[in-house]
């Protein structure tokens, strides 16, 4: 079975193709609200689908005040 990566700074993790993208952050214990994911450059949204061979660049958001 296919799979896609997710990539948050060095590390990787494996998903499942076919899961909306804030369910693979659930799984892999990242919070959506912490994160905006990336596929070739473009911003996506949480509930877009993993495509199989995705790799999806999470790039983490600051925040401060």
């Amino acid at each position: 079975m296919k799979t896609a990566k997710l990539i948050l700074r060095k590390q990787e993790y494996e998903v499942i193709p076919g899961m909306m993208i804030y369910h693979a952050l659930e799984k892999i214990g990242i919070d959506e609200q912490s994160v905006i994911a990336t596929r070739d450059g473009e911003v996506l949204t949480d509930d877009e689908i993993i495509l199989e061979g995705d790799v999806i660049k999470l790039v983490a958001v600051i925040s401060g005040g």
